[in-house]
């Protein structure tokens, strides 16, 4: 695997996302099924708001595309540098609505927030897997945001050395509800002997492969609208075989290609990368706010809405 320091074009962003990684060191491991009722650090469950009516989307329907243009914010509590999602969560989705309006081009707007609830770390923890997990009652505060104002809620995971699809099960009973979907940051998961930070991480289509199937079981057998299944893509040596990807019922794949730095190189990384892009997986584009404007303003609802081929969701970090 390629060392970080010889991809100079990524190696800042990296390790300022490692500095704010580092942060969260003290993030507790989340429970392994739903909040106990007897967990005192736990919301009581009435505070959040009940699911969308007859098991459909928050906006409607049970079916993703092509009604919908997804449009998202990514972060995690307390950590600024990983996305808008940190505090002021109200007024950030109010602002994210708005956003995410100019982006409709003919669809329904609908907003996501995507939440960082697997964090790889650069130190090893209690057990050895570089990474932490946010608690099943912050992630109960998001899902309340995510209903209040009508949004899906996406959980991140970045699993430094844990098994990705381990991490996937444990959140099952999050992944059963109507409004919750999945998201996978490979370049974070690394193998044994390496560390989150000081390489690229790596998945491969089977891999991918195997959460979607995962998904689909969970979709099928709770009678689930279709789950949003987004795998982050910084490089092309990010995912290998990517085409064994198949289509599963009631999955929506989603590539977002993570390219960082001046408009002309994310266009470039773009062109690279959406053409390897399996049967049935939809185009998702990534930006920025503080790497790509250090080398130039930040691309307007326009410019992104002109690649080709038009992404379908559009997320902020």
């Amino acid at each position: 695997m390629t060392p970080v320091r010889k991809v100079p074009a990524v190696t800042a962003a990296l390790a300022l996302l490692m500095g704010a990684v580092a942060g969260c060191s003290d993030v507790p491991a989340a429970t392994s099924g739903p909040p106990a009722a007897k967990s005192t650090p736990t919301p009581d469950a009435s505070s959040v708001p009940p699911p969308p009516a007859d098991g459909e989307l928050p906006r409607g329907g049970r079916q993703i595309f092509p009604k919908y243009r997804l449009v998202g914010y990514v972060g995690l509590p307390g950590s600024p540098a990983l996305g808008p999602l940190d505090k002021d969560l109200d007024a950030k989705a109010a602002k994210l609505e708005t956003l995410a309006t100019q982006y409709a081009n003919g669809r329904t707007p609908q907003p996501v927030l995507e939440l960082i609830v697997v964090v790889a770390n650069g130190h090893a923890g209690k057990d050895g897997l570089y990474r932490s997990r946010l608690t099943d009652a912050k992630i109960q505060d998001y899902l309340a945001l995510a209903r209040r104002h009508r949004m899906l809620l996406l959980l991140d995971i970045q699993p430094g050395r844990a098994s990705i699809l381990t991490e996937v099960k444990r959140l099952e009973h999050w992944l059963k509800e109507p409004d919750i979907g999945l998201a996978f940051d490979p370049e974070w998961a690394v193998g044994p002997g390496q560390v989150p930070g000081r390489v690229f991480g790596r998945t491969s289509g089977a891999e991918l492969d195997q959460i979607a199937t995962y998904l689909s079981g969970l979709v099928q057998a709770n009678n689930l609208p279709e789950k949003v299944f987004v795998f982050h893509q910084l490089s092309s040596r990010i995912v290998s075989n990517e085409k064994a990807m198949k289509q599963h019922p009631g999955v929506v794949t989603i590539k977002s290609v993570d390219g960082i730095g001046h408009r002309s190189d994310k266009e470039a990384t773009w062109r690279k990368l959406t053409p390897q892009m399996a049967a049935g997986v939809h185009a998702g584009f990534k930006l920025f706010y503080k790497e790509d404007t250090r080398h130039g303003a930040l691309m307007t609802p326009a410019q992104v809405m002109a690649l080709k081929p038009r992404p379908e969701l559009v997320i902020y970090e």
